[in-house]
């Protein structure tokens, strides 16, 4: 079946109409009726097809009773649904782009993720969360008890059913984040992690040297229904990218990582090297 042309930030805007007729308590059906609308019109606009005018979802969203901050959100959305690719520069304590990666992920079959610097984000404990948090400028404490719990909700998706595959620099094991009883505890997660036969996580050694990883650290989304999605992201920003020359790229990344990690086996065995 070829997959459908879908964006993120249409799949954003479909999720957030659904979301509004369910909180408004009504059905696609009776909503339709209520606005003088065909159901199949709700429908597109659920699935983020369009067919709808700027005017005509503001309509709509006003019958949900949505929140005013709620319609600003989905109009930016809608403006932008055309674009391939998305980037977001968040305005709250939590990051918006994180829910919106959450959103994907869910959606995934393969989760692929290169991090350079740090343990990837769907393997770290509470405690190396917040020793990073700490350090990230202008978070207040309870930005950072926000954003503590946003990501430990986004590792509920580490369950079987799609697959994840781990690229780390061995340098993102061998910082002592939050010192070296945050980090024991963080590397003994990891390995408890890597019983489950759909995560695959491999080391790229520091004795390499120069790698094809060096630009950024991302993650790569595979689904079955809709093209693939790189997503990168920064103190305060996300960008999704989907036009072709990006996924080529960064399908090559992959490969020449792939190429120069350590095997399961290996990578394994150097984390409880670390660990002795």
């Amino acid at each position: 079946m070829p997959k459908r042309n879908s964006s993120v930030v249409g799949r954003e805007f479909g999720q957030g109409v659904r979301d509004a007729i369910e909180q408004s308590g009504m059905t696609q059906r009776s909503l339709a009726e209520l606005v003088d609308w065909q159901e199949a019109k709700i429908s597109d606009a659920v699935n983020g097809k369009g067919g709808i005018s700027e005017v005509e979802l503001i309509r709509l969203l006003s019958y949900c009773r949505t929140t005013y901050a709620e319609v600003e959100r989905m109009v930016a959305l809608y403006r932008e649904s055309r674009e391939k690719g998305w980037l977001q520069f968040p305005e709250d304590g939590v990051p918006e782009q994180l829910h919106s990666l959450i959103n994907q992920e869910r959606l995934a079959s393969t989760i692929t993720v290169w991090s350079m610097n740090l343990v990837p984000g769907l393997l770290q404990i509470a405690a190396y969360i917040r020793s990073v948090a700490e350090k990230v400028p202008r978070k207040s404490p309870a930005d950072i008890d926000g954003f503590i719990r946003a990501k430990l909700e986004r590792q509920g998706i580490i369950r079987p059913g799609r697959q994840f595959v781990f690229y780390v620099h061995e340098q993102a094991l061998q910082l002592p984040v939050g010192g070296p009883a945050v980090m024991q505890a963080q590397l003994n997660h990891i390995n408890v992690m890597l019983v489950r036969q759909y995560i695959k996580f491999r080391i790229v050694p520091t004795a390499i040297g120069a790698h094809a990883g060096l630009s950024s650290s991302f993650v790569h989304l595979s689904f079955d229904k809709f093209e693939p999605v790189v997503y990168l992201e920064n103190y305060n920003t996300g960008l999704f990218l989907e036009d072709k020359g990006s996924l080529d790229t960064f399908a090559d990344v992959v490969k020449d990582l792939d190429r120069d990690a350590l095997d399961e086996e290996e990578s394994r065995w150097l984390i409880n090297s670390m660990l002795s």
